[in-house]
């Protein structure tokens, strides 16, 4: 039922705003199909490296509505929000003089989504993932959050046309 929920209540929040940057970015359709490519493969690592986390007991997930052991709408968050949008972002900001923040998203998006799963499965308590062993699940969470936003990113690099610099008045 609590994935049911989510997918209900939570979803279309997440589309919307994905759908409210798009409208505001206007990113070519190259970069907008690249953006969700690169988020599918973010989202396609995180739910493969959960799957083997449940079979090596290093985290699981605790809601009702599993399929295949997995939460397969908790991955909409990573695809479209945390992988595509971000990409999108960076390339926006890239060759402009907002380049900082490209890079603060660029280094800080994953260490972010490291910091959320770490205070809702050992501070809060608060979510539905549960490590079995913080010691072990911890790092290997921070470098799946560092090979899936990377791989998704170099996926996207691959696909998304450069972006021109904008004029010097802007």
């Amino acid at each position: 039922m609590e994935t049911q929920l989510y997918l209900l209540h939570v979803v279309p929040f997440i589309i919307f705003v994905y759908l409210g940057f798009l409208l505001f970015l206007h990113p070519p359709r190259e970069v907008l199909l690249a953006s969700l490519l690169g988020g599918l493969t973010m989202g396609v690592i995180n739910a493969l490296v959960d799957l083997l986390a449940h079979y090596a007991s290093w985290w699981h997930y605790a809601a009702i509505g599993l399929i295949l052991q997995l939460p397969l709408p908790f991955y909409i968050t990573p695809i479209l929000i945390f992988g595509g949008l971000s990409y999108l972002l960076i390339w926006r900001f890239w060759h402009t003089r907002w380049h900082w923040l490209a890079l603060l998203l660029l280094f800080g998006v994953p260490i972010v989504g490291f910091l959320r799963d770490l205070v809702d499965a050992t501070v809060t308590q608060d979510s539905f993932l549960v490590w079995n062993n913080p010691i072990l699940a911890g790092p290997l969470d921070l470098v799946l959050w560092l090979v899936m936003f990377y791989a998704g990113y170099f996926v996207f690099r691959r696909l998304a046309p450069e972006r021109k610099s904008e004029p010097q008045g802007a």
